[in-house]
């Protein structure tokens, strides 16, 4: 056998073979110890290209220290040879494994589990391995598991991804838009991993056409089978899991590694305790089911607010079973009258279940019909069909939960039970108008919130002890006072807000979404301790509200505790996904976090979903700004401009400009914004950041003060953004603190 140019090595027997070069079995003279040393093949010695790419895969892996990545040890290079020394590995390639032996699903979880903490390490070095398949993963002979083979990688940094027009990976393995040669990140890698994963447990690729040619267009266009197909007993939980790592579109996968192993050992943990499917609270993935907008088949269109009523408060009661995932409205209602197949749409949602169903309603009387089917297995686990009366819809919508939760053997607790059927208000005329009121608010237009106050009122003067009425008018005043609206000033519609929230708790004290509402006014109160609990207290009445998890981040970015804001966020993005708000708030958390690039990321992701949703360009132009891209920023705002109209979004064209030192330009938007508040409502903070970008720090106080007197509620943010930092060392800025009570809180 030969030796390489190096006496240290002795090489003892040929391991394997590949395109790029050999792998030997060496001993180490020195160390005395076993080592794998792969040389570059003769063929490619040279090629300056193939050597550089074969030095830069050990530079690469050489960064990586973790127990789930092979180590390596050194590189040499003479004119020759090029070789590189890593640990050696007793044990064989995953892909033998799996062609050798069937694995247990507590086998496969804990082999999966290994492999994505190699990826999550090689992740938060800002490096994409674009090549996860199980010949690129060594199984030592005690079972643990070493990524190896990362001559694909690319640094994440370095360029932001990969660069479009080049296709790189193995095709069987490769993600959708590695096919297309387009621009990949990490999630690129979290697709390959659920290849891998589909494989372990099935012995099965996902995606196995005869050619290249066909598997490409596999992964393009057809959804892979369920593993139910080619395995027994497989948990739902993992199917779920799965399908979204195998989701065609990249935001609509596990954005994170972490993601996908806190869902991996929930599951782990559930299997071996033999209780699939048990409370979320003790570690175990919860079945998840969506309802997709029920039809309105009844003789008169106007009935759609009814249908949509009744899907919206089926959601609700769902959400009461704490042992199942529920998805939230907002994402559901994008699947009205969709021509997508359930398995897309399950996919997409990343659940396992489907109810779908119809509304006729004829005068006073309904005709309902609803079905559960299992998605991934195509199954029908469950229809019925209702007749009755306006007078029985609270008796339909408890059945209909509780025979989903006999088909999904969920076992419902005394609480649980008594929750389903509660009746907030036993007037159906009452009801139909509440349901008209959420049918106008959930436009989450100035109009929308207007007429569903007038709804809800009248909701109110038919039965005065409407709780959830009292909630919806405390969302709807709310909410015409954020921050992203401003069509009516906080102080004229925040005391109407908090008289409605107070009085719904007082009449219903288990009341998740008046908890939340309250939550959210304490929070622009600057009472950041009891809008803490109110959150937490929402949480335990209901833990499938994704708006409660989606505002207590907000509080938790306000107070400096960024990791826990980007969690909370993230499972309200799993309760929602398909939410423009939450998935443009998903960016904020990033940016508080000063995690300029991941919030770029997750802006254009946003804008990807919905390019109308204005509020994702301004927030995409602060990242873009804050890292230097001033065209680009100047631009997204633009975008934003003329897409609304609304010239009031100067604001932030002027603290771009003062951050490129266009002082000119910066003090001509802050002119023009001024005019723009004679006429209508500017909240006095904007003017202030533009001053505290220019270096004006007395006029920036002015205008901050200005705000915060006149109760405008973006100073909740005063600790954390950005645009601040040039005041932050003025004992002004402490005084600032000390007002929005933000000082003691951050301090404890």
């Amino acid at each position: 056998m030969t030796d390489t140019g190096n006496s240290r090595y002795r090489i003892l027997e040929k391991l394997g073979e590949g395109g790029v070069g050999e792998v030997f079995l060496a001993e180490d003279a020195v160390l005395g110890r076993k080592v794998a040393l792969k040389k570059l093949s003769s063929g490619r010695i040279a090629d300056p290209d193939a050597r550089r790419r074969f030095i830069q895969e050990a530079k690469t892996q050489a960064l990586l220290n973790h127990p789930n990545i092979v180590t390596f040890f050194e590189v040499g290079e003479t004119p020759e040879e090029v070789f590189i020394v890593m640990e050696y590995i007793e044990g064989r390639l995953l892909s033998q494994l799996v062609a050798e032996s069937k694995l247990s699903i507590l086998e496969v979880l804990d082999l999966a589990i290994q492999i994505g903490e190699g990826l999550r390490a090689a992740h938060e070095a800002g490096i994409v391995h674009r090549d996860i398949k199980p010949a690129n993963v060594l199984v030592s002979s005690r079972g643990s598991i070493k990524l190896t083979d990362f001559g694909l990688a690319k640094w994440s940094e370095a360029s932001g991804l990969t660069k479009s027009g080049v296709r790189v990976g193995t095709a069987h393995y490769m993600a959708p838009e590695q096919v297309e040669g387009k621009n990949v990140d990490h999630r690129a890698d979290i697709f390959s991993f659920g290849a891998v994963l589909y494989e372990l447990v099935t012995a099965r690729k996902p995606f196995d056409g005869e050619t290249e040619t066909a598997v490409f267009y596999e992964l393009l266009n057809v959804t892979q089978q369920p593993l139910a197909r080619y395995a027994r007993g497989i948990p739902p939980e993992l199917e779920r899991v799965v399908q979204k790592c195998l989701a065609k579109d990249p935001d609509l996968r596990y954005q994170r590694m972490d993601e996908l192993l806190a869902d991996l050992r929930a599951l782990r943990k559930s299997v071996k305790a033999g209780r699939l499917g048990t409370e979320s609270s003790d570690g175990a993935l919860a079945p998840s089911i969506a309802v997709l907008p029920f039809t309105n088949m009844s003789p008169e269109p106007e009935n759609e607010y009814f249908s949509d009523g009744l899907t919206e408060e089926i959601i609700t009661n769902l959400t009461k079973i704490r042992t199942l995932k529920v998805i939230s409205r907002t994402s559901i209602m994008r699947y009205k009258r969709t021509a997508k197949s359930l398995r897309q749409v399950a996919a997409e949602l990343s659940v396992q279940y489907i109810l779908e169903g119809s509304v006729r309603k004829f005068g006073d009387h309904l005709r309902i019909t609803a079905q559960l089917i299992d998605a991934f297995q195509d199954a029908h686990l469950w229809a019925e069909t209702y007749r009755g009366t306006m007078e029985d819809v609270f008796d339909i919508q408890e059945k209909v939960a509780q025979e989903i939760a006999g088909a999904l053997r969920l076992h419902l607790t005394p609480g649980e039970s008594k929750e389903l059927k509660k009746r907030y208000t036993e007037n159906t005329e009452a009801y139909q108008l509440y349901l008209q009121g959420r049918f106008q608010w959930n436009k989450r237009t100035v109009e929308g919130f207007t007429k569903a106050i007038a709804l809800f009122q009248e909701a109110l003067q038919k039965d005065s002890r409407f709780a959830l009425a009292y909630a919806g008018l405390a969302d709807s005043y709310a909410l015409l006072g954020e921050t992203s609206l401003y069509a009516r000033h906080p102080h004229d519609v925040y005391p109407k807000a908090r008289e409605a929230a107070a009085r719904a708790l007082e009449l219903d004290e288990g009341l998740a979404e008046a908890h939340t509402s309250m939550g959210y006014l304490k929070m622009n109160d600057y009472d950041w301790q009891g809008a803490e609990e109110e959150f937490k207290k929402s949480i335990e009445l209901n833990p499938s509200y994704a708006t409660t998890y989606h505002w207590y981040s907000g509080l938790l970015s306000a107070t400096g505790r960024n990791e826990e804001a980007i969690r909370m966020m993230e499972k309200a993005r799993d309760l929602d996904p398909i939410s423009m708000p939450i998935q443009t708030d998903l960016g904020l958390s990033y940016y508080f976090a000063r995690q300029y690039d991941r919030a770029i990321e997750q802006y254009k992701r946003a804008l990807d979903l919905d390019p109308n949703f204005t509020r994702a360009y301004i927030s995409l132009s602060s990242a873009l700004a804050l890292t230097g891209r001033h065209e680009e920023a100047l631009a997204e705002v633009q975008k934003a401009i003329e897409r609304t109209g609304d010239r009031s979004r100067t604001a932030y064209l002027g603290r771009v400009y003062a951050r490129m030192g266009e002082r000119g330009k910066a003090l001509e938007a802050i002119e023009e914004v001024k005019e723009i508040a004679k006429s209508r409502i500017v909240s006095p903070h904007s003017i202030a950041l533009i001053y505290a970008a220019l270096k004006e720090k007395d006029l920036a106080f002015e205008w901050l003060n200005k705000s915060l007197n006149e109760g405008y509620v973006e100073l909740y943010t005063l600790k954390v953004d950005p645009w601040l930092d040039p005041l932050r060392d003025d004992p002004r800025f402490e005084e600032l603190l000390q007002k929005a009570r933000l000082k003691a809180c951050l301090e404890k």
